[in-house]
């Protein structure tokens, strides 16, 4: 598996917690062993990848909240984004804040597993709230 498909796998790993509502260390570690297990997903690299954004997110969830709602619109309220690019958000900003991968990098892949998997103003929206955290760090 390269990178953008151990993304991929932890990107619908993550939605999948939005759409269940999964929350809790134990929890999210029992359904990350069944979705590796259920997927086939044996690639040791990939396993570590998907268990620490897993976790990682979990860990900073609060903080990447509080990221997510500081660049949304005035108008706007977390509550109003699909789940899809929440995940995709979630995602990425783990990445660019917490493993220092190339923001550019994390950008164009997560507008890539918008384009594949949001509505479509979802590549928009997602490059518009990353570039916003990006240029105020």
């Amino acid at each position: 598996m390269n990178r953008s498909e151990i993304r991929e796998q932890a990107f619908k790993l993550l939605y999948s917690f939005e759409i269940q509502k999964k929350e809790g260390q134990e929890q999210l570690n029992e359904a990350t062993n069944i979705y590796l297990e259920t997927n086939e997903i044996s690639d040791e690299k990939a396993i570590a990848y998907i268990r620490d954004a897993v976790n990682g997110i979990e860990e900073n969830k609060n903080e990447i909240i509080k990221i997510i709602n500081e660049n949304l619109k005035e108008s706007w309220k977390i509550e109003r984004i699909s789940k899809i690019d929440l995940a995709i958000l979630k995602l990425a900003i783990y990445e660019i804040n917490y493993k220092e991968l190339p923001f550019k990098v994390v950008i164009n892949e997560a507008v890539e597993l918008a384009k594949k998997y949001g509505e479509e103003t979802s590549k928009n929206f997602i490059n518009g709230i990353l570039a916003s955290i990006v240029n105020r760090d």
